[in-house]
This record gives structure tokens, C-alpha cells and sequence, in this order.
């Protein structure tokens, strides 16, 4: 609690938004134990409670990394870009689960291909001002952090900004997977495939490096070298995630 209490000092907007997906998130696991609806075969609720959760951890994490920052207007700015663009995913991924129908890749009336385009775009603009609170990142110095922690902040970031844009070969495909149809043979709740190549995991790995990589460095490595390497280690095992799945072969197969 007394993290939470320092998030907000930190950014208001950003633990207030994160507080509601949070909870949002909550609210569609417990929906999805007692509906049946699927799409896709699997349960209607599941994807907005992993979007929920997802956008919470990041609003968050870039709540607590730009309080560093000694740029309050481009924090300012970037913190209601987020809260409009990623509010408006969550709005629609959410009134679509209620209604049992696709978010994503669902062009199968104007309206739907307009809605699946706009998320595009949303989620584009989102990722490319989290590139520029990178930028400033790297074109700051902040002589009270640890050198590691800095670059494992700079490092995260840049790693999420490519993962995320790696969205695009999805949304090229219309299709999570690849070498056969979703919904077949897969993990619980997460819906990655067991039987053919999906795009998630790489994207799921790679843009959880904003996270993963910060807390490793502060905690456990606590040098710079250990850091780069670490970063290192953890971009090539969310590349050969995503050139696995693009030659269509399962994370899994139990």
C-alpha cells in the first residue's frame, strides 16, 4: 500500500487510470466465471480482463518512471494522451465482450472496420509518445539514480516501443497465429496457441521488459554491465519467440 501511496504522489492521473483498470480488471475475471459467452473459442471476458490488467501495469510503470523526468508539460501531456487513447481500447474491447463480439480484426461491417482501424491508431500514437518519454529519457541525466537503473528504464522502453509495434504483423494478418486457426489446443486464459505459431508471446515477452528489466536491475544486478546484458539476453529471447511463431511453430505442445 505504501507503493501505491507513492504512485500517486507521483502522478496522479496516471495511478488514478491504472487504479481503474485494475480494478476493471478484476470485475471481467470474475464476469468470466459465470458467462459462457466465447469468441473465438475462448471466454468473452478474458481479453478485456488481460488488456485491463496490461494497460493498469503500464499506467503505473510510466507513472512511476516520469516522475523523474524534468519535463512536467511533455509528462503532463503524455499522461492524458495515455489515459484517452489507452481509455478508449478498453472502452471498446470491453462493450464488445459484453456484447459477444470481436474488437480486433473484425471487418465484417464498415462501422467494425472503422472501430478496428481507430484502435490501430490509437494504440500506435500511445506507443510512439511512450518512444518520446524514452528519448527524454536518454537526453536526461538524473544524478540521483544508479547508472544501471537509468539504463534499464531506457532499455525497457525502447524494448516495449519495438514489441509493441510488432502489434502490426497481427493486425497485417488478422490473426494472432500463424500456420492455422485460433482457438485450437490452447493455454488457459492467455489463449496462446499449443498447436500452431502465435504472435502474442513475443509481443507479451517484448513489451514486459518496461517492467521485468528495471525491477531485475535495482534488485538483483545492480551494475551496468549487468544490466546490458540482461537487456541483451531478454531482446533475443522475444526475437526468436516472434521468428518462432512467424515460421508457425507453438510456444508449447503440452
Amino acid at each position: 500500500m505504501q507503493f501505491l501511496r507513492l504512485l500517486e504522489l507521483r502522478n496522479q492521473p496516471l495511478f488514478i487510470f491504472g487504479y481503474c483498470n485494475v480494478v476493471g480488471a478484476v470485475i471481467f475475471l470474475g464476469l468470466a466465471q459465470i458467462t459462457n459467452r466465447k469468441i473465438r473459442g475462448a471466454n468473452a471476458w478474458f481479453k478485456p480482463f488481460k488488456f485491463a490488467l496490461s494497460i493498469g501495469i503500464f499506467s503505473w510503470t510510466m507513472g512511476w518512471f516520469s516522475y523523474h523526468l524534468h519535463a512536467p508539460i511533455a509528462v503532463n501531456l503524455y499522461d492524458w494522451a495515455t489515459i484517452l487513447l489507452l481509455g478508449f481500447e478498453i472502452i471498446y474491447i470491453s462493450l464488445q465482450a459484453g456484447r459477444g463480439k470481436l474488437s480486433h480484426y473484425n471487418t465484417s461491417s464498415a462501422v467494425y472496420s472503422f472501430l478496428t482501424a481507430l484502435m490501430g491508431i490509437a494504440a500506435a500514437m500511445a506507443t510512439l509518445w511512450t518512444g518520446y518519454i524514452g528519448i527524454l529519457f536518454c537526453m536526461s541525466s538524473f544524478p540521483d539514480l544508479p547508472d544501471y537503473y537509468v539504463l534499464s528504464i531506457r532499455i525497457g522502453i525502447f524494448l516495449f516501443v519495438f514489441f509493441a509495434f510488432q502489434g502490426a504483423a497481427m493486425g497485417a494478418r488478422q490473426s494472432h497465429t500463424v500456420g492455422g486457426p485460433e482457438g485450437e489446443e490452447v493455454v488457459p486464459v492467455l489463449n496462446w496457441s499449443r498447436k500452431y505459431g502465435d504472435l502474442r508471446i513475443a509481443h507479451f515477452i517484448g513489451m514486459h521488459a518496461l517492467q521485468l528489466l528495471p525491477l531485475l536491475s535495482w534488485y538483483v544486478l545492480k551494475t551496468t554491465t549487468g544490466t546490458l546484458i540482461a537487456g541483451l539476453l531478454y531482446a533475443l529471447l522475444a526475437l526468436y519467440m516472434l521468428l518462432s511463431a512467424l515460421k508457425g511453430k507453438p510456444f508449447v505442445s503440452y
